[in-house]
């Protein structure tokens, strides 16, 4: 997965889909900085909360499920692992269970899963191992999907299943159809509207480009570009970029 927001924390963070390599940029709405409201007892996002690479859930597909077209970005991961991350990072994990949430009439799956180095991951293998291992866990992250609209005068959201997680292999097959969708979307069989799908890996791909022209985009970001919360956090921002793009060219030349 691809860190977007640390846990305990407040901004929204998100890979920016429709600008040039997708960076993670803090979400504006109406000119403002969005954050999400404190949910009693908890602050802020109850785990890392991030993407899935080369997921998107289809807005133009209906899904059997939901009954609901996919929201158009990748497919969203809670990590439950004891580490706190931070924003830009590549974790490894396991997939453990999906949830099903239908926000504002979209589809938005919600991959629950744990760092595949955590302690614990030893002993958590399915959904139901959460249950055992971390009691009032998955009660506390439906509550706080259904809930952390309100704060901002929306309705609460709601699930396909009435909320009930569903297991490991179901989550598997979840991601195997995103993923599917994704290779429509970057082989421009699939309408992503303002999406851009400049990449640098993806071979057949008529968005692909030169790992050249990618590192000269991040190298063109200057202050002001971007709208974090501080210039540390563009300067983070900027480093992961670097980082990312570095590990698939180690990754392509082996």
């Amino acid at each position: 997965m691809i860190v977007e927001v640390p846990r305990w924390t407040n901004a929204k963070m998100e890979i920016a889909t429709e600008e040039p390599l997708n960076p993670i940029k803090h979400d504006i709405k109406k000119g403002k900085l969005r954050y999400v409201a404190n949910i009693f007892p908890h602050k802020g996002y109850i785990w890392n909360y991030g993407a899935l690479p080369q997921t998107w859930e289809d807005p133009n597909h209906k899904d059997d499920v939901t009954g609901c077209c996919g929201d158009n970005d990748p497919i969203d991961i809670c990590e439950i692992g004891s580490k706190i991350r931070s924003s830009g990072e590549i974790v490894q994990v396991k997939v453990l269970g999906v949830l099903a949430l239908v926000d504002e009439g979209e589809t938005d799956w919600k991959i629950i899963a744990i760092s595949a180095d955590d302690p614990e991951a030893q002993k958590i293998h399915d959904i139901d191992d959460v249950k055992k291992h971390k009691p009032g866990y998955l009660e506390a992250t439906v509550d706080w999907f259904q809930l952390y609209k309100v704060p901002d005068g929306k309705p609460e959201n709601h699930f396909a299943f009435n909320g009930e997680f569903k297991n490991k292999d179901f989550a598997v097959e979840i991601i195997k159809s995103t993923h599917e969708h994704w290779k429509s979307l970057l082989h421009k069989k699939a309408d992503g509207g303002a999406i851009k799908c400049m990449n640098v890996l993806v071979s057949g791909s008529p968005f692909r480009c030169s790992e050249e022209d990618a590192r000269s985009i991040v190298q063109s970001l200057i202050p002001g570009t971007f709208f974090p919360s501080d210039h540390q956090d563009l300067l983070k921002v900027h480093h992961q970029i670097l980082k990312i793009i570095s590990f698939f060219e180690d990754r392509k030349k082996h």
